[in-house]
């Protein structure tokens, strides 16, 4: 007898003219992916003035951020809206669009689901679980430091000298 798949409801709303946006079937498998509890979910894609404007309404910031989670309903089945600023999540991307959209959905299914980075020890959690799931949908760990930052030294291209002679 196998376990039942969470059941997500879950509706897509572009509100950017921004043209490279995932579509709807790659924003479901994500959040699915992150999934572990019956939900409905919007996941609405907004341009940098409405990005800011629910960041500074709801948190106090004046600034667009990469994604917000807005909770409705914590009992199950589970019920928010994750927020996705398309100019923001492009300036961060660094040519890995697809994958840092993952990441987001990822981190904003978690969140509707009371996981939280305010504290150390559930900010290790939650980015240990967000690591899992995207690497997991084959996309690279977007908490992956470069080999040479994990042992305390600054990377450097191989054609630069570091003051002495070749």
């Amino acid at each position: 007898m196998s376990a039942r798949s969470p059941h997500l409801d879950m509706q897509v709303q572009y509100a950017t003219g921004a043209a490279a946006v995932p579509q709807p079937g790659a924003l479901k498998r994500w959040a699915r992916a992150a999934l572990a509890d019956d939900a409905a979910v919007t996941v609405r894609i907004v341009g940098q003035d409405e990005g800011r404007r629910l960041n500074r309404e709801y948190r106090g910031r004046d600034y667009a951020t990469n994604v917000l989670t807005f909770i409705y309903e914590s009992e199950r089945p589970l019920h928010g809206d994750i927020v996705l600023c398309a100019p923001v999540v492009m300036r961060e991307a660094h040519g890995a669009l697809d994958a840092h959209y993952a990441h987001l959905v990822v981190h904003g299914m978690l969140h509707l689901q009371g996981f939280d980075h305010e504290r150390v020890r559930e900010a290790e959690l939650m980015e240990l679980m967000e690591s899992e799931i995207v690497t997991r949908l084959g996309y690279p760990d977007p908490y992956a430091k470069p080999v040479a930052a994990r042992r305390g030294r600054v990377a450097r291209p191989a054609n630069t000298h570091n003051g002495t002679s070749p």
